[in-house]
């Protein structure tokens, strides 16, 4: 085809930092890629100095393919291109690809263009400014355009190699980051808030591989907490392919609590129970790391001095990737990422019951302890652990949902 063949360019940019561990990154960026575009017309995943090209069969499948990879974390950015096999002669060459370039812009309305070449060939005896002004000048005869170097409504990128071109006329956006999987296995506390998913993400783009886990309190609660993590673990996974959720109950925790301690301390008791239950299924999956959605001052448990005696119970790290952000700066990121309508659906969750009107917004070290002295706490682990439900959730397959676990071993 004298117009090239359609291919999807997609480019990274942090990976290619890496020094000698960048083909482990690469590597697990081609797996996702190639797993992300199952079921759909594409070609297998190729390579092209720093970026991945993906031959496309059928252009009209291309609105699915960009959705799909626009959530592939370690993506700066991608288009769809066409790929030109190039003559050996320069100006041959440089023809060739301004003649495909019109033919592709052939009754295209065109109010203002730039172009901007990127030459992967140091050989290519025009520098990109003289390529720039050369296909250029054929578009202007051609359309009548005016060139626009800063607001240009249309920008046609060309990428020079050695013996082939690629042209695109857009480019979008990627996830950015670092691919799924490079950042080790992390545990997150999932309420079906606004603030859990966003927290969770955020870990995702910094290549975790995480799953999730939720507190409900059910039958003193409906499931409208249990459906809406659901929804939401579902539409997080879709970022990052594969994951566990993990849905632990939590009301006879919170029962055994309420009979034994003062209500000034309650919410600082129960999530003290969360981290050990969570730390406990962590381990069990061989995660690395807790995360929670807590932000400074947010709430009363989110006190620096609360959120000090909570996190002193988990032996492993707690990650609190939002904790400088404020509400609005974590809302408008849910928005971004797609949680956020299914976030603020009204539902029971388990923080609503039980919680006292004014809870201590500074809890003391030694009154915690006192107050747990008065219930079993390792014994109310184990029961919480040993009646979790796991449902594990993957894309672009339909979530399959497991049986619960017997024990912790199961997990």
């Amino acid at each position: 085809m004298t117009q090239g063949s359609a291919v999807a360019v997609l480019r990274y940019h942090e990976i290619a930092l890496k020094g000698r561990n960048r083909p482990l990154f690469v590597r697990r960026l081609v797996q996702h890629v190639e797993h992300v575009l199952a079921g759909l017309p594409v070609g297998p995943v190729g390579r092209a100095s720093a970026r991945l090209v993906v031959p496309i069969r059928d252009v009209s499948a291309w609105p699915e393919i960009r959705a799909r990879l626009e959530r592939v974390f370690g993506l700066a950015n991608l288009a769809l291109s066409y790929e030109l096999p190039l003559p050996v002669d320069p100006d041959a060459a440089l023809e060739r690809l301004g003649t495909a370039l019109l033919e592709r812009l052939r009754g295209v309305d065109v109010p203002s263009f730039r172009v901007l070449t990127k030459r992967g060939d140091k050989t290519f005896p025009y520098g990109s400014p003289e390529v720039n002004q050369r296909l250029g000048a054929g578009i202007q005869a051609m359309t009548g355009a005016r060139v626009d170097l800063k607001h240009a409504a249309l920008t046609v990128a060309v990428d020079l190699l050695r013996t082939r071109a690629f042209y695109s006329l857009e480019k979008v956006s990627g996830a950015g980051g670092l691919p799924v999987g490079t950042g080790g296995v992390v545990l997150s506390l999932l309420s079906g808030g606004i603030d859990s998913p966003v927290a969770a993400w955020r870990m995702m783009r910094r290549g975790c591989r995480v799953d999730f886990v939720h507190f409900h309190s059910e039958p003193f609660t409906d499931r409208t907490s249990q459906d809406k993590v659901r929804l939401l673990a579902r539409s997080l996974t879709a970022w990052e392919l594969d994951a566990t959720l993990l849905l632990v109950p939590f009301a006879e925790v919170q029962r055994q609590i309420v009979a034994a301690v003062a209500r000034p301390l309650r919410v600082v008791l129960y999530r003290r129970m969360m981290l050990r239950i969570a730390e406990a299924l962590a381990r069990a999956r061989g995660a690395e790391a807790l995360v929670t959605g807590e932000s400074l001052g947010q709430v009363a448990s989110q006190t620096l001095a609360n959120m000090a005696v909570i996190g002193e119970v988990a032996t492993l790290p707690v990650l609190r990737p939002l904790v400088g952000m404020d509400k609005e700066e974590i809302s408008r990121q849910a928005e971004r990422i797609g949680t956020f309508e299914t976030s603020i659906i009204p539902d029971q969750d388990c923080c609503q019951v039980f919680v006292p009107r004014h809870p201590t917004t500074r809890a003391r070290p030694d009154a915690v302890l006192a107050a747990e002295a008065r219930y079993d706490v390792a014994e109310l682990v184990a029961m919480a652990v040993a009646a979790t439900e796991r449902v594990r959730f993957r894309f672009p397959e339909p979530a399959v949902e497991a049986p619960a676990m017997a024990a912790p071993s199961a997990l």
